[in-house]
């Protein structure tokens, strides 16, 4: 009962901010008495809450139970919405109560509402991984290995989210994701998303929200569903926040603070934080070289080469954000706020290349040393009005934003044999991205009966993106590239409720104006395209504690970004990445199968799921027909494939069989079916066909440990494992990430000490093997970061702990209302 006391005391703080505020001393007063009990118990319930609001003005007042569920207190005589509450129990309401006299509601029972906690446990303290019918919800407040890390090391721990050395973020093995921040598409995710996985700090985040079959009302894009960041902001009144302090090694220095103000008529808020990190890494890359292709491939080799780097990857930058909601009546806020983002890294990376001839014999050593920089600058300036009608739920929200991104990208590459006494080669790299973008969207819900829903809205998105990617001398690789996107959607869904059985049909329609220019050679690509975008939730509680959904979308992916850039990388000179600016969108229809059931100590979500793509993008490696020191360079660069079929099967459990263990699994087991043929001509003017018919299988698991212990330090631990998967043209290998943390609540819990590690056994190691027919064969292993320990220390001020303020979830995300 300890926390919810707390708990409730919290809310009871809030309520009573507004208590006989602008009343007038001369109207009669009148006493409130009755006892809360839980139905089924008869146990008084301590700390339930009695909201009293003013049918006309609004203004809440009301009281809290006594540890015998009593309540007693004065109200202004008038006529009042009253209100019954108690956390994860069902609200009892009764509206437009005419009170003129002394009112004794006698005994009041409350029922459990498990469809309100959506998994769960009934205890004060959230969990860090909420589960729900239509997404799961991830903690970030109550993840210990996170303190003082990006939003990288957040998605990491989230289910069914993994995030590779490259930054590259996939849902369910499917890289074709969107990533949302507070609900829509944000300049803070900048021109690369893996900028604000890297700068956005952990400890700005609140949570993060995974809907892996979204409805009509977000957008369309990305097959593989939606990843939501949801920023950390200030709903206490007063003035409260927080600072997080941490350092680490490698060298890492890290410090934010989020600092609140709110009263009855505004809520100002802001978040700052500042960073400097270090992240080591290594990679290599060993190859094998032949010229044909025979039942005895053995014969045919004509050398080999082992590539290895080193890396060194500085970062030092800040994020700010500013902001402000004004009440500008009891039913309307104006929310403006201002987020600055810049960074500034170096990354020097050395490359040796060792050479051998076909029997092996030790040739010479390359060496290439490439020092990069990087400076990146986000400014974004958003709106939004927000209109709740009388109605429960029906309100009316309007956005718009605004912003700017700037990111430059310089290399100094020095290139030379070891021991030889020939000049070296220098090579200069440019590559200059800026990108603007606005972005108008309206919503619109309307409550329909006791149970139905309207909703329907508007989304415009308009954006610019330039890219000059210059080599000084070697201009072959040269590219100036404009792409401007216009999508302009609407909406319009419906749901309704009948006893046991729920549904929500929904229909989006995107009109999409692409241009892809090539102003250096002046080469002008148009796409234009319309689409309608259907979606489809049904659902049916077989009973309080378990039910079924099926549910259906389309979804689409545009490509973007390095895609579709002819050149963006020149770190190796034999092993290039290019985009390509021809590639068409793909489009996916994704069915899913949900069962939900929850014990009092377990709760299961299990999914059965299918995405059937048609044009998927994959990416193949073929020979240029250039050759460094007999080397063949080989380019890698996306295509469009005829056909990929995704099937795989999810589940994820929250157990707490005790107060002082919590602990969350998340298993996801998938097949990829690719069938497609590609034709190119190669550099002798050939034409040939490669057969991309692959299957594989995948899977990987997460399992994360919590436990209190002894002198109330909590221990966490977490574990990933990603099991081995075939492509058309090799395999990935398997990997394993260990992350530890412990932490201590000190100064009257006003502050809390942590010390977490991160890849603890330094295992976090991308592994690939690849095998192109004729040419190569190779074996590579990427790491972008070695193991990492980091200290933490963070202080709240007139803020109570993530854990004590805990309400219900009350996002207003349109989703999962009817289940």
């Amino acid at each position: 009962m300890n926390k919810i006391t707390k708990l409730t005391a919290f809310l009871f703080l809030l309520i009573t901010s507004q208590i006989f505020a602008q009343y007038k001393t001369d109207v009669k007063k009148i006493k409130i008495t009755g006892t809360i009990l839980e139905k089924g118990t008869d146990l008084p319930l301590e700390y339930a809450t009695i909201v009293f609001e003013d049918a006309k003005t609004k203004q809440l007042t009301g009281g809290v139970t006594d540890f015998d569920g009593k309540f007693n207190f004065e109200v202004p005589s008038g006529i009042y919405n009253i209100r019954f509450e108690f956390i994860s129990f069902k609200t009892i309401e009764l509206k437009n109560q005419n009170l003129k006299d002394n009112k004794d509601f006698g005994t009041v029972y409350l029922e459990a509402d498990v469809s309100q906690l959506a998994g769960v446990e009934l205890v004060a303290e959230k969990p860090t991984v909420e589960i729900k019918l239509d997404k799961r919800v991830y903690n970030v407040s109550k993840d210990m290995t996170v303190k003082g890390g990006t939003a990288g090391d957040v998605l990491n721990n989230v289910p069914s989210v993994t995030v590779d050395t490259d930054g590259t973020i996939a849902l369910r093995g499917n890289e074709n994701v969107t990533i949302l921040i507070d609900g829509k598409p944000s300049g803070l995710a900048g021109i690369n998303v893996s900028d604000v996985i890297k700068m956005l700090p952990a400890d700005a985040i609140e949570k993060v929200e995974v809907i892996t079959n979204p409805s009509a009302r977000y957008n369309s894009e990305g097959s593989g569903g939606i990843i939501n960041i949801v920023l950390k902001k200030g709903k206490t009144n007063g003035l409260n926040g927080s600072v997080v302090l941490s350092a680490g090694t490698p060298e890492t220095y890290t410090g934010s603070t989020s600092i609140n103000y709110k009263t009855d008529n505004f809520n100002v808020f802001s978040n700052f934080s500042y960073n400097r990190r270090t992240n080591k890494g290594k990679s290599y890359v060993n190859s094998t070289y032949f010229d044909s292709g025979t039942e005895n491939i053995i014969d045919d080799i004509t050398g080999y080469m082992n590539e290895s780097r080193n890396n060194k990857d500085q970062d030092k930058g800040y994020n700010a954000n500013f902001g402000a909601d004004w009440y500008l009546t009891p039913s309307l806020t104006w929310t403006n706020s201002l987020t600055f983002r810049e960074n500034k890294e170096t990354d020097p990376e050395n490359v040796l290349m060792d050479y051998f001839d076909i029997d092996r014999t030790f040739l010479y050593t390359r060496n290439r040393f490439n020092n990069q920089y990087e400076k990146s600058f986000v400014l974004e300036y958003a709106t939004n009005f927000t209109k709740k009608f009388k109605k429960e739920d029906h309100k009316l929200t309007a956005d718009f934003s605004v912003s700017t991104n700037r990111r430059n990208q310089n290399s100094e590459i020095t290139d030379s044999v070891l021991g030889s006494t020939d000049a070296p080669n220098y090579e200069y790299t440019i590559n200059n991205n800026t990108q603007d973008r606005i972005l108008a969207q309206t919503d619109y819900v309307l409550p329909i009966g006791e149970k139905g829903r309207i909703e329907a809205g508007y989304r415009g998105s308009f954006a610019t993106t330039l890219t000059d990617f210059q080599i000084i001398p070697n201009s072959d690789y040269n590219n100036l590239l404009e792409y401007v996107e216009n999508i302009n959607a609407l909406y319009f869904q419906y749901g309704n409720k009948y006893n046991k059985f729920s549904y929500f049909l929904g229909l989006r329609w995107e009109d999409t104006d692409i241009e892809i220019n090539s102003l250096n050679i002046n080469n002008y690509n148009t796409k234009k395209y319309n689409n309608f975008f259907p979606t489809a939730t049904l659902n049916y509680e077989f009973d309080e504690k378990s039910s079924f959904t099926l549910s259906y979308s389309k979804r689409i992916n545009r490509p973007r970004g390095r895609f579709i850039n002819p050149f963006s990388s020149y770190s190796s000179n034999v092993n290039l990445f290019q985009g390509n600016p021809d590639l068409d969108p793909t489009y996916t229809n994704v069915i899913e199968i949900g069962y939900l059931k929850r014990w009092s100590k377990l709760t299961l979500n299990s999914s059965i799921y299918t995405n059937l793509t048609d044009q998927s993008f994959q990416f193949i490696r073929r020979e240029t027909g250039n050759f460094v020191e007999n080397v063949p360079v080989i380019v890698s660069t996306p295509i469009n494939l005829s056909k990929e079929v995704r099937t795989g099967f999810e589940f994820n459990v929250n157990y707490s069989p005790y107060k002082w263990w919590r602990t969350n699994t998340n298993f996801n087991l998938f097949s990829v079916q690719t069938r497609g043929d590609y034709t190119y001509t190669d550099y002798l003017n050939n034409v040939v066909t490669q057969n991309f018919d692959n299957d594989a299988f995948g899977f990987f698991a997460r399992l994360n440990n919590k436990i209190t212990l002894p002198y109330k330090i909590d221990w966490q631990t977490n574990v990933f494992y990603m099991g081995p998967q075939r492509n058309a043209q090799g395999k990935r290998l398997s990997m394993t990430n260990v992350s530890m943390a412990l932490s201590k609540d000190i100064i009257k819990d006003k502050a809390t000490i942590s010390v977490n590690a991160d890849n603890l056994f330094n295992t976090a190691k991308m592994r690939r093997e690849t095998y192109i027919k004729d040419l190569t064969m190779s074996d590579a292993e990427f790491q972008r970061r070695t193991r990492t320990i980091l200290f933490s220390f963070t202080y709240r001020f007139n803020r109570k702990k993530e854990s004590d303020r805990n309400k219900r979830d009350n996002n207003d995300d349109g989703d999962g209302e009817f289940m």
